[in-house]
């Protein structure tokens, strides 16, 4: 099995892990998990806020109005959505889409670090503010942050991150559009510079209770070139559907 296959089985497992998880009392009252989709392999990664209902009924990140402006600004920059990995701070939608609780937050973001880990993306964007300030550890808001690139280190990985405006922000907003497009028009050139100096892993010892990712038991939504890269890529087989609507794992879109 290769490498790209292998990153694809390992993301494949922490899926089956969230989509049965009850860390908070979203359990109750989402429809599906709405893991991420997109490019296993991507060098790229869009993070974002939490599912609205077009995600909650249909277990896809950002398939909605945003979803839509999202494809049209990546393909102004050359990519495709299979181009990318594309996942939320929360993977469960909050009910009449409030925001997220810290309480959620912090359930949740364990997930999201895994992602990272097994995707090794060079740069993570991040859609609004929910995504940035977790991202970032720091308060500050995104509209003192936007288009602006630094390396931060997420879970484990050092990485360009690249705050943007969230597409639902933007879609009433032609002065917003405009900033979010030429941010957009940005990400090329950050990408080429390659991912930055990454941090030394943590010494291992009989007290390292690390577990390593393959073993781990509002409407609108929240929140032409070649690819970047040239990680190989495929598509992965079947799953078992959820308990609501979940997509089966072959669904889900990882290439």
């Amino acid at each position: 099995m290769s490498g790209a296959e292998q990153r694809r089985e390992r993301l494949k497992a922490v899926y089956e892990e969230a989509r049965r998880c009850e860390r908070c009392a979203l359990k109750d009252t989402r429809s599906t998990v709405v893991f991420g989709s997109g490019n296993a392999n991507a060098e790229l990664m869009f993070v974002g806020e939490a599912p609205g209902a077009n995600e909650d009924r249909m277990g896809l990140p950002f398939v909605g109005q945003a979803g839509r402006l999202l494809d049209r600004l990546l393909g102004e920059i050359g990519l495709e959505r299979r181009d990318v990995f594309v996942a939320n701070v929360l993977q469960c939608r909050p009910p009449d889409n409030r925001d997220p609780h810290p309480r959620e937050i912090e359930a949740c973001q364990d997930y999201l670090y895994r992602k990272v880990e097994l995707i090794e993306p060079v740069m993570i964007c991040t859609l609004g503010n929910f995504a940035t300030k977790l991202l970032r550890g720091d308060p500050t808001g995104i509209s003192r942050l936007h288009g602006r690139e630094e390396v931060r280190v997420v879970g484990a990985r050092a990485v360009r991150l690249y705050p943007l405006y969230h597409p639902a922000a933007a879609l009433y907003t032609p002065s917003m559009l405009e900033t979010l497009r030429g941010d957009f028009h940005r990400i090329p050139a950050l990408l080429a510079l390659g991912a930055p100096a990454q941090p030394p892993p943590p010494p291992a010892g009989p007290e390292d209770e690390r577990i390593e990712p393959h073993s781990r038991p509002e409407d609108p939504e929240r929140g032409a070139g070649p690819s970047p890269g040239a990680r190989e890529r495929g598509r992965n087989g079947a799953g078992e559907s959820g308990r609501a609507p979940a997509p089966a794992v072959a669904q889900l879109g990882l290439f």
